[in-house]
């Protein structure tokens, strides 16, 4: 009986593999069934959860080291095509210049993922706006940073 069940999960598995290579790239195929960079970073440098308008969250953090994204993870609630988009963006933007890794436009991850069926393109614009936001909030925490510091030496030189 198990051998049974064996065989009609593989049949389903093999239906299934087949009809996704009629929708995706074999580069989309292999990030949503291998995702790079999946998970989270404890404490980072830069994080963002931001939501797409399919209802699809996508988190995106990373850790800075000499100006670079030394580290960057991404987790999102959503499809195929949102997984494979985070996975690569995470893994367009690993080791970039945080400068760089800001460029990371829907275009850019679309290409280098060989495209994303029309109804699911909107996938790499969330991907590239969780970055985006990610590296924005890690500027404006400097930023904070940097101004609290000044706040305290002036306030530690009785200006």
């Amino acid at each position: 009986m198990s051998s049974d069940f064996e065989k009609a999960v593989n049949e389903l598995q093999e239906s299934i593999m087949e009809d996704a290579r009629k929708i995706y790239s074999e580069k989309v195929i292999e990030r949503w069934l291998n995702p790079r960079n999946l998970g989270k970073i404890r404490k980072p440098d830069g994080f963002a959860k931001v939501k797409g308008p399919c209802g699809d969250t996508m988190q995106i953090s990373f850790k800075v080291k000499d100006g670079k994204l030394s580290k960057i993870k991404f987790m999102t609630d959503g499809c195929a095509s949102s997984i494979a988009a985070g996975s690569m963006a995470a893994e367009l933007a690993q080791g970039k210049r945080i400068e760089e890794a800001a460029e990371i436009s829907q275009q850019m991850i679309l290409d280098a993922l060989d495209g994303l069926p029309e109804e699911s393109v909107h996938c790499a614009l969330l991907a590239s706006n969780a970055l985006k936001e990610a590296i924005k909030k890690y500027f404006d925490s400097k930023r904070n940073d940097w101004a609290k510091q000044w706040n305290e030496d002036i306030a530690t030189r009785g200006e």
